[in-house]
């Protein structure tokens, strides 16, 4: 592998025509830069500089090396250019990993917060389910991940930043208990419930607290098609208040549950994540985040 330090010495030794100039130029002994060329010179195996006179000029085997040095040198100078800003901090990228109501409903926000911060951020959001999620996290193809927590991973880091709380949603004109619907009352329901993932879960472990196992008419992935069909008038669901904050209109009725069942989100990242300043100003930004009507 060649030497890029050889090279710029033997660039600066040609370009000026001397050794003692090029070591001035780059603040050296005339013995060191020499030192460089030398140790090119038996790295390639060939006679690079030759002295006509006073003057230090290419072999010809320097002049065909020249045009290959120049594009090595240069290539290597615009690679440290383009590192700058990352090392200033101005700009940076970060791969997030989320569930689908968290993409919709809570990153917007948090990544807008950021970009206020950090104008340049390149920001990807890839949405999938937790375990494709945890998966990419520990294979180091995402930086973050925010889901619903538990999340589990011997290489993993969880912090808990918000909490959301998951209601019933019922169609247009339909009666609420007082106090919320409970287990008995929810499992009369023709019931359209979310397919897979830690906030079905959730739903079904209040649903057996109560000693009912639910056995829901249809599933989906896709909690706004869920809301979809239930302001159509198909079912009941239980679904993240997150998720329902901009439909409490004439389409959907909500209510707590009875007793109440909250879902906690969580930052997830490998324990010996770089915190990039970019990663750092996401992780700021979700910490600060407040639903619209909590907001201060």
């Amino acid at each position: 592998m060649l030497n890029l330090d050889q090279l710029a010495a033997f660039l600066s030794v040609v370009d000026l025509g001397s050794f003692t100039t090029a070591a001035d130029k780059a603040g050296l002994t005339q013995p060191a830069v020499s030192l460089q060329v030398k140790l090119l010179e038996q790295r390639l195996g060939v006679k690079l500089i030759e002295r006509v006179g006073r003057r230090a000029q290419p072999s010809p085997a320097g002049l065909d090396l020249l045009a290959h040095a120049r594009r090595i040198v240069e290539a290597c100078s615009l690679a440290e250019e383009a590192m700058t800003p990352f090392r200033e901090g101005s700009v940076g990228r970060v791969r997030i990993g989320s569930g689908g109501t968290a993409s919709i409903h809570l990153l917007p926000r948090a990544i807008a917060m950021a970009k206020k911060r950090m104008p340049d951020l390149e920001i990807i959001v890839r949405v999938g389910n937790i375990t494709e999620v945890l998966r990419d996290l520990e294979a180091n193809a995402l930086d973050l991940a925010v889901v619903a927590l538990p999340a589990t991973g011997r290489s993993l880091e969880v912090e808990p930043f918000h909490q959301d709380e998951l209601l019933a949603v019922a169609p247009k004109g339909s009666v609420m208990p007082d106090g919320g619907p409970d287990v008995e009352f929810m499992r009369g329901k023709t019931l359209l419930l979310y397919e897979g993932g830690n906030t079905r879960r959730a739903a079904d472990e209040w649903f057996e607290t109560g000693g009912v196992r639910p056995e829901p008419a249809m599933e989906f992935g896709s909690v706004e098609a869920i809301k979809e069909l239930v302001a159509a008038g198909l079912g009941w669901s239980i679904l993240p208040d997150m998720a329902l904050r901009r439909d409490r209109s004439d389409l959907l009725v909500t209510s707590p549950l009875k007793p109440r069942l909250i879902r906690q989100l969580g930052m997830v990242l490998r324990r010996d994540k770089h915190l990039t300043k970019g990663l750092r100003e996401i992780m700021k930004a979700l910490r600060e985040f407040e639903a619209p009507e909590h907001a201060a």
